[in-house]
């Protein structure tokens, strides 16, 4: 790879995003986990769940605060690094930006620092109100800011204007409806509560492999397991929903993922491993499931998916209509007002590809002195590289259904095994805590490696979009922000490992207190007395053994 001023700016961009990314994903699921622990808080009134919401509480905001300094630099690199794309579709783009900070990001922070000064201060219940209302406030800001790139994977709602020369938008309810960004925003909101489950899961787990605050490691991994449960099945099957949209919104995109070179008679079928060979043209040593593919890009058995090279004489197709409008476009540049009525009629037929003509801009400085070479080149240009993107998904979808199986698994021995875990288990979710980051960070270079040459799908390639800065600017910069992040990256791990390492600090006395009489009430009750506990008397009922162990599922959960 040449690096250029734009390769550069990709790869600064595709640094600080996927390292902010890093953030999102552990505060979207472990404010709706922290949520739910003080629910049951406020449901039971026992201790030991307001400890356990004090405690994963103080992972979710040292996780919160290093998110917000990272995203912040994000904001900037528009400016910075890609003027023309924020001059040419800023109108479009900006829209949601700014409503994700007046209206989401606004309304997560201000009730975080409630929610951390506000115990001694609130009620339960409006404790627990703010609690929600973090969790509503961060998974709201994912929602606006994949709305934002939701258009750029599909520009609805937004059209050329001749008056300003730039995109404008044309109408905000398809912007915020696109079928791209509500697809994206469920897979990636579930993507963030399964990551928080596993994180929750494994540091559970690790407490228990070291005989440590045993209560509370027994609660969260009832509560990450089921939890984790859900999303997981949600991951998979929301998944399946954005591939179905990408094949009539980003056919190339679904084309290359799939290693797909040529059209298949319908149903396509799946490819489950193989090597891609972009020279060649062809996948060696494919297996595949028949019809698979078919059923799950069109929901159909007649239909078929294009495959990369039909869609690349499309794309050459739309790059001569859009050179019809690119000299349109020039005409009624230059003469304005007095423009003759036949330019602007021939632009409003063509103007859908005018994107297409821009394309030719890497090779000449007219797209209009292009020759045939030149335009069969530009229409190749349109392929992203396949093999990353062909086994990023794989990996990506081999861990999603891994995460099923390991919930699942969870799940059971804490419903129907007493809570009781193999330690190769425990050890195994102690080891899989990186591995939900790695399967998001892979959906997300899917999602955005696949649309090169674009970035607004169709619109606007990524050659253009760029600022006019030196190599030498952007070295220094992308320096900066490695060393920055670097330090941020040592600030997050460190705190992150003493609070776990710590454990459980607040409220200890309290919650020793309650665990010592519940334990004796378990003692020295039969299960029949007046006073003995609604679970213990559950128990007596079907002769559940409560000496010693107190092994119910119910009093373990509770």
């Amino acid at each position: 790879m040449e690096l250029d001023v734009v390769e550069l700016s990709r790869l600064q961009f595709a640094m600080t995003a996927m390292y902010h990314f890093l953030f999102v994903l552990l505060t979207l699921g472990l404010s709706v986990i922290v949520a739910i622990m003080e629910t049951v808080y406020v449901m039971t009134g026992r201790p030991i769940w307001r400890q356990m919401t004090k405690f994963w509480g103080t992972l979710f905001g040292i996780n919160f605060v290093l998110g917000v300094a990272t995203g912040i630099t994000m904001e900037f690199q528009f400016g910075m690094n890609w003027s023309y794309y924020s001059h040419y579709v800023g109108d479009i783009f900006g829209a949601p930006l700014a409503i994700e900070g007046l209206m989401a990001f606004f309304l997560e922070a201000t009730f975080v620092g409630l929610f951390f000064f506000g115990w001694d201060k609130l009620t339960k219940v409006q404790h627990l109100t703010v609690a929600w209302l973090v969790a509503l406030g961060s998974n709201f800001s994912a929602l606006w800011i994949l709305i934002a790139n939701g258009w750029m994977q599909n520009p609805v709602g937004s059209e050329f204007n001749l008056d300003t020369m730039r995109m404008e938008m044309t109408s905000f309810a398809e912007v915020l409806f696109n079928e791209v960004a509500q697809a994206k925003f469920v897979h990636t909101v579930s993507a963030g509560y399964v990551t928080a489950a596993v994180f929750v899961l494994g540091v559970s787990a690790w407490y228990l492999l070291m005989g440590r605050h045993i209560a509370l490691a027994k609660r969260s991994i009832t509560i990450a397991a089921s939890f984790g449960l859900a999303a997981a099945l949600s991951v998979v099957v929301l998944g399946d929903e954005s591939g179905y949209s990408a094949s009539h919104t980003q056919k190339m995109k679904l084309a290359a993922i799939e290693a797909m070179w040529e059209t298949h008679d319908a149903p396509a079928p799946f490819t489950i491993v193989g090597f891609p060979d972009q020279a060649a043209r062809e996948t060696h040593y494919a297996v595949e499931i028949p019809w698979a593919m078919g059923l799950i890009g069109t929901r159909s058995l007649t239909e078929e998916i294009p495959g990369i090279d039909a869609l690349v004489a499309e794309a050459g197709d739309r790059i001569r209509r859009g050179l019809i409008a690119y000299d349109a476009l020039m005409v009624i540049q230059a003469e304005r007002e007095t423009a003759p009525d036949d330019a602007r009629r021939v632009f409003e037929q063509t103007k859908d590809d005018l994107g297409y003509a821009y394309l030719l801009k890497r090779y000449v400085d007219d797209p209009r002195d292009a020759n045939d070479a030149q335009i069969a080149q530009a229409a190749w240009d349109t392929v992203p590289t396949v093999w990353p993107l062909f086994w990023a998904f794989r990996i990506m979808v081999g861990l999603g259904f891994a995460y099923i199986g390991m919930m699942l698994f969870f799940f059971w021995r804490s419903s129907f095994r007493e809570q009781t875990y193999p330690r190769w288990a425990l050890w195994g979710a102690v080891f899989a805590i990186p591995a939900p980051w790695i399967a998001a960070e892979l959906g997300w270079f899917v999602s955005e490696f696949g649309r090169r040459p674009w970035t607004v799908d169709g619109v606007l390639p990524t050659a253009l979009s760029a600022s006019h800065l030196s190599v030498q600017d952007l070295l220094i910069t992308l320096a900066g922000f490695m060393i920055f992040y670097t330090i941020l990256f040592i600030v997050e791990m460190g705190l992150m490992l003493k609070y776990i390492r710590k454990g459980p600090f607040q409220d200890v006395e309290e919650t020793d207190a309650w665990e010592a009489r519940h334990a004796h009430r378990l003692r020295t009750h039969d299960g029949q007395g007046p006073f003995a506990p609604a679970g213990a008397r559950a128990a007596s009922a079907v002769g559940g053994a409560l000496p010693g162990s107190s092994a119910t599922p119910v009093e373990y959960l509770t």
